[in-house]
């Protein structure tokens, strides 16, 4: 069983607002942490997608039941600047 750090409940949000509050909630989260996230819209399935292949976090878990989407992304190692 995967230990869930934190939920993102963006169930009625369009885009871009949950990928938005997505990056803000990862931020604040340690490598290795896992968010859940849950959501309406289904442009989120791209749009997380592109997100976790842009910025090195993995998707564990990506599904829908009834037009709800769950997502479970692992927060990945931050590239230093």
């Amino acid at each position: 069983m995967t230990d869930i750090a934190r939920t993102l409940d963006a169930r009625g949000l369009f885009c871009p607002e949950p990928v938005m509050m997505l990056h803000t909630e990862i931020n604040d989260m340690a490598v290795g942490d896992v968010i859940q996230i849950l959501a309406t819209d289904p442009s989120t399935v791209r749009d997380f997608t592109r997100f976790c292949a842009f910025l090195s976090h993995e998707m564990l878990v990506q599904e829908e039941v009834d037009g709800e989407f769950r997502f479970l992304i692992v927060k990945g190692e931050e590239e230093e600047e």
